[in-house]
């Protein structure tokens, strides 16, 4: 809660938050922040079962290999917009709330690794995949952890300011 509301009292609370337009929302900044790290988490496990799971069903379903979802551009379309929402996610976390570097550099080489998924060859892909997932996963989940355990940088919980 932000400190200039719980100087308040509570009818002058009331009267404040009532004086508040009918089109007007108050989205916190964490929730926000939030949301956005349970999307990357979303799309980078997506992104690893659809690589993980692409090769038991190749065999089985032959229709599923000749469309979309086999073609490279897809994979890499599905790993960027990932990095994306996680950069996002991360950013605003790092900005407004714990001012921490490693979640950055977790989804960075995650994402590296992911990327250049057949950097050791294919035997070896399913390995490079869920290493990377698991760096993208674990920088968005070290984000939330950061954020909820401090609610400005002011509060000494880890910042640099």
């Amino acid at each position: 809660m932000n400190s200039k509301f719980a100087e308040l009292k509570p009818d002058i609370l009331e009267a404040e938050t009532n004086t508040m337009g009918v089109g007007q929302s108050v989205v916190d900044p964490e929730i926000q922040n939030v949301v956005l790290d349970r999307v990357g988490i979303w799309m980078s496990s997506i992104c690893a079962l659809h690589c993980l799971l692409l090769p038991i069903l190749l065999p089985i379903a032959p229709l599923v290999a000749s469309s979309v979802f086999a073609e490279a551009w897809f994979e890499r379309m599905i790993l960027t917009f990932s990095i994306l929402v996680g950069f996002a996610a991360l950013f605003v976390g790092f900005h407004k709330y714990h001012r921490q570097l490693y979640p950055l550099y977790s989804l960075a080489l995650g994402g590296l690794i992911y990327w250049n998924k057949d950097m050791f060859g294919h035997e070896y892909e399913p390995f490079t995949i869920a290493i990377g997932a698991f760096l993208i996963i674990a920088a968005h989940v070290t984000n939330i952890r950061l954020c909820k355990s401090c609610k400005t940088c002011e509060d000494g919980c880890g910042s640099k300011k």
